[in-house]
């Protein structure tokens, strides 16, 4: 499920950007929200708006007909409390920002050097095969 979107003249594809419901935040622990989130599509990315790395891993899942749910930590209103519950799920190695983190088949895969790392030597795009987020 794309929005066709334009920019420039140009018509691109865009993913549908979601916000985690009442319904998905059941829990108390927000780690533990963010994992059950991350579990419920092939494809999540927790991204913030403005944030130019965020809108280039999007760009390339949508480029490879991948439909990402798609979660803006900046409009939803606990999004630095899950912000800050994706930064404890990273560990030390992220220090500034938690953002953009994907995941795929509710494995977490990681910031975009991660998901550059797996696109370059190939393992992207069967990682998707096995999630269901490609068919071809």
């Amino acid at each position: 499920m794309y929005q066709a979107a334009e920019s420039w003249g140009d018509s691109y594809y865009a993913p549908v950007v979601r916000r985690i419901n009442s319904a998905s935040l059941g829990g108390t622990d927000s780690l533990e929200r963010v994992v059950r989130v991350a579990s419920e599509s092939a494809v999540v990315i927790f991204s913030v708006s403005s944030c130019c790395m965020c809108h280039a891993v999007k760009s390339l899942f949508c480029g490879m007909g991948v439909n990402p749910t798609v979660y803006e930590l900046d409009q939803d209103p606990r999004g630095k409390e899950i912000e800050r519950a994706l930064m404890r799920l990273l560990g030390n190695y992220y220090c500034s920002s938690a953002v953009p983190i994907v995941f795929i088949g509710g494995k977490l895969i990681g910031a975009m050097d991660r998901v550059m790392a797996f696109h370059i030597n190939g393992t992207l795009v069967p990682l998707l095969k096995e999630a269901g987020a490609l068919w071809l």
